[in-house]
């Protein structure tokens, strides 16, 4: 971890908007979702929510440019369950969508706890979401053509989102909970070590936030193997406890003689 590398990670940090989202409903392209990631790494976000497409969710990594490591992801089952969570976290919810009461997307407030809802390539936001959207957006049309490909109108809506924000002054400090900042702080300077707490579900050791450094890394690996050492092994479990046979009377037991 270089000091150069250390500063542009806690820059980044400092200036992610933890209330500004995108909720993806039924993208399935795989290269669209990775691209929207991107996105909402290059616009400030910190978070992407997802309802699972029909077909599983995959971020196609190389659209992605790496960007999956530094927005977290955030997959629902429904869109139901996703709008109610948002919406449970004052979240006003913009739906990127068509219709009779759309308005400019560049006439609405994104300084405010808002998530921005893009639907899918071929049938747009469900109507049970668009209803319950408080606004509709769109993004005005001079060509031929009626629509953008979805990631691409999520970075024109996404860029105005920011250019609100800078004027607002949300990017001079931290807006980011200290618990999130830590443990994003931690994964992004200590990426194998995460991958391997994750992978043995065991805790994140602290680092120092000057270097970017485990504080004692030594003496934590120690730790790691008294506790591995100590675990009860899977086929330990449930071993049966065997007693020695007592002596049993074989005149009971034996076939009776011809």
């Amino acid at each position: 971890m270089t000091p150069e590398r250390l500063a542009r990670i806690k820059h980044i940090l400092d200036t992610r908007q933890p209330d500004l989202r995108v909720l993806t409903d039924q993208v399935h392209k795989p290269r669209n979702l990775s691209a929207i990631i991107r996105s909402c790494d290059a616009f400030g976000l910190a978070n992407m929510h997802v309802v699972w497409p029909k077909e599983g969710f995959r971020a196609f990594r190389k659209t992605a440019g790496g960007s999956y490591h530094w927005v977290t992801t955030h997959t629902h089952p429904t869109m139901k369950d996703a709008v109610a969570d948002l919406k449970g976290q004052g979240h006003k919810i913009y739906a990127a969508q068509l219709s009779d009461r759309a308005v400019d997307f560049r006439d609405v407030d994104f300084t405010v706890p808002c998530t921005i809802v893009m639907g899918n390539e071929v049938d747009g936001v469900n109507p049970v979401t668009a209803e319950q959207a408080d606004e509709h957006i769109v993004v005005p049309m001079m060509g031929m053509v009626e629509s953008l490909n979805v990631s691409a109108a999520c970075s024109i809506i996404l860029s105005e989102a920011q250019r609100q924000r800078k004027l607002a002054g949300m990017f001079d400090q931290r807006r980011m909970p200290e618990d999130e900042y830590n443990r994003l702080l931690f994964s992004w300077c200590q990426p194998t070590v995460k991958r391997y707490c994750d992978d043995r579900n065991l805790p994140y050791p602290p680092i120092d936030h000057e270097t970017g450094d485990l504080i004692d890394g030594v003496g934590w690996m120690q730790e790691v193997r008294k506790l591995r050492a100590n675990r009860p092994r899977w086929d330990d479990e449930k071993k049966p406890n065997f007693s020695p046979r007592e002596p049993q009377d074989t005149a009971a037991t034996a076939p009776a003689k011809p």
